[in-house]
């Protein structure tokens, strides 16, 4: 039973659409381009150019929240054309373009508009991309799929700081140097996206209606889509900025060229646990796991709150983080592709961003605030009873709301 179990995971793995695959090497490189930005950008802001921590945190939440935002509007147009590649292209192809901006910044205003020209970018693609590798797989895969792609994003979500410090080292600290490098592996990810993926327009005649329709349809959608986005806007307040999971390395006595190691420790664990948890949400009670997410987020945000100057237990509550991003982040877009009309799958992606932006937005800049009047670890323990209060939560939602699939037949 145990070796049949094992057989059945290989060839699920290996029977997922090619398309799939070549969306998962797409987002592996635009995120070791990301990456090696994000894993310097707050050491740049106050290091450098001599921002705040709540700067820091107002603009990392208008970023993200932006992206969020915007992905309403690409959803929703990916759905009325019919066509979902398009719109990830020009999302791609502008956070491409952003990365030479940073290294070009001379004040935080600039590094503003460089950040919010990229999260737009992921804004645009995000959306159609989730939407497309929903439409690509079958549903009784799913829970693999977006496992998949979320495990190779995060493969590029760790080779990106590694590839950062290791220029860090060879260029004696050179943090725009590192930026311009940063613009090679997203341009190779656009022209991937453009040559290597062909979407199915099975649903076009449908997807082809006007958006002010498509709108008015959203309250009728089943009630197990809004208890989603409503569990996941939850998450996102309990979860702010990875900016600040940086800056508390660095407080840990880490040499600044040493200090995105973090960022690799925190996605290593995150790439390794992704897929084996996505693919176990095809078959278990999403209840559970997104509770085992959370369990794992309290823990992690209790050790960052008293890893005063210690390594180990910085580097502890980065791996614990990256264990509830495996369970969570691809279990909450399986969630949203169940729970949505397929032919309102772009728009549901769209408006559960749109929501999480929003909170995304809000925990980042409080966590600012908390960080620079009372201090690192008051900013953690925040978070810790964010995700105590969405605990509660999760526990009174319906059942049928966390239910995996269990036919091969698409329900929706």
């Amino acid at each position: 039973m145990t070796s049949g179990n094992r057989s059945d995971r290989a060839s699920g793995v290996r029977t997922l659409p090619q398309g799939v695959w070549v969306l998962g090497f797409v987002s592996l490189l635009t995120d070791i381009s990301s990456e090696m930005v994000h894993s310097l950008l707050p050491l740049f802001l106050v290091g450098v150019l001599g921002s705040s921590a709540t700067l820091v945190g107002v603009l990392e939440g208008l970023a993200e929240g932006t992206a969020l935002v915007v992905r309403v509007f690409s959803g929703t147009l990916s759905d009325r054309w019919g066509r979902r590649k398009a719109p990830a292209v020009l999302g791609y192809g502008l956070g491409a373009l952003s990365k030479p901006l940073f290294a070009l910044a001379t004040s935080a205003l600039l590094v503003f508009g460089a950040r919010i020209m990229d999260r737009i970018g992921k804004g645009i693609r995000g959306a159609p991309r989730d939407a497309l590798v929903a439409d690509l797989t079958p549903p009784s895969q799913r829970g693999a799929a977006f496992g998949l792609r979320q495990s190779l994003d995060t493969v590029g979500a760790l080779l990106g700081p590694a590839l950062a410090v290791l220029l860090m080292w060879l260029w004696h600290d050179d943090i725009r140097l590192v930026f311009r490098v940063a613009a090679v592996p997203a341009v190779l990810a656009v022209l991937l996206l453009v040559l290597g993926v062909k979407e199915s327009r099975v649903l076009a005649a449908t997807q082809a209606a006007p958006a002010a329709r498509r709108w008015r349809a959203l309250p009728d959608v089943p009630p197990a889509y809004w208890w989603v986005v409503g569990i996941g806007a939850l998450f996102m307040l309990a979860r702010f900025s990875e900016a600040f999971l940086v800056l508390r390395a660095e407080q840990s006595g880490l040499p600044i060229r040493y200090v995105p190691l973090a960022m690799v420790v925190m996605n290593i664990v995150f790439a390794a646990s992704a897929y084996p948890f996505g693919a176990l949400s095809d078959r278990w009670s999403h209840r559970r796991l997104l509770a085992l997410g959370l369990a794992m987020l309290l823990l992690a945000d209790l050790a960052l709150a008293t890893a005063a100057r210690g390594v180990p237990v910085v580097f502890l509550g980065l791996a614990l983080w990256g264990v509830h991003l495996g369970i969570t982040q691809g279990l909450l877009s399986v969630m949203i592709a169940r729970s949505a009309p397929a032919h309102l799958r772009g728009t549901a992606f769209g408006v559960f961003g749109l929501v999480s932006g929003v909170a995304v937005l809000l925990a980042s800049a409080v966590a600012g605030v908390l960080w620079d009047r009372f201090g690192a670890a008051t900013t953690f323990l925040a978070g810790a009873a964010v995700a105590v209060l969405t605990l509660v939560v999760l526990w009174r939602a319906p059942a049928a709301v966390f239910a995996p699939v269990r036919s091969t037949g698409d329900s929706n």
